[in-house]
């Protein structure tokens, strides 16, 4: 499949790769965003059956960039990349490792599915910034976790480890990092299988 220079595509077993490769942390710059939203269609091209997004280095994007807040708005939007994988027409997942935060846990939320490496955390920060999560956290983090550990998480603006995570609902399977990208991929083939056989009863 194709690649860009932020984030590198590829087509396994018939499901969709996407490996952000934006050092240090995978900040979610214009570049990256562009590249998310092309992999997406890419993917969609290519008849994929599902998707996994996962970070390249130590960490998934660990949030937006912030050398970017000063100057004029890039395309895609924020809202835009979150919508190519909320409304993908197949499974999509996110591989967590490392520090997902602010715009990268938004990304993970906007995924069907999550896989979390057991030694990752997961946050929305932007309140020490005095700032609320801007794509589509405030709506996203309440419908997995509930109100009150939603509230807590974005009031506070401190992570949680995996196991918390697993806890509340805000991901999916919690496994080593050396199969965490196995994980979700099987977690999106398993529900992809499951749609595949569904049966709509009137």
């Amino acid at each position: 499949m194709a690649t860009s220079s932020a984030v590198k595509c590829a087509l396994k077993n018939g499901v969709a790769v996407l490996q952000i490769s934006s050092p240090p942390v995978n900040a979610l710059g214009a570049a990256v965003r562009a590249g998310l939203v092309a992999g997406v269609e890419h993917a969609i091209g290519a008849s994929a059956t599902g998707l996994v997004v996962a970070g390249g280095g130590s960490t998934f994007p660990a949030g937006a960039d912030i050398t970017e807040f000063s100057k004029p708005h890039l395309p895609p939007s924020f809202a835009e990349v979150m919508a190519a994988f909320e409304d993908a027409p197949f499974p999509t997942a996110a591989a967590i490792h490392g520090t997902a935060l602010g715009g990268g846990f938004e990304l993970a939320m906007a995924c069907h599915y999550r896989a979390m490496g057991e030694r990752a955390r997961v946050g929305l920060p932007e309140v020490h910034l005095g700032l609320l999560p801007g794509a589509g956290g405030t709506q996203r983090l309440p419908r997995l976790v509930g109100a009150d550990a939603a509230l807590e998480m974005m009031l506070t603006g401190a992570p949680i480890g995996a196991e918390r995570a697993l806890a509340l609902g805000a991901v999916d399977v919690v496994v080593p990092e050396a199969g965490l990208e196995a994980a979700a991929v099987e977690l999106v083939t398993t529900r992809a299988a499951r749609r595949a056989h569904a049966v709509v009863v009137d």
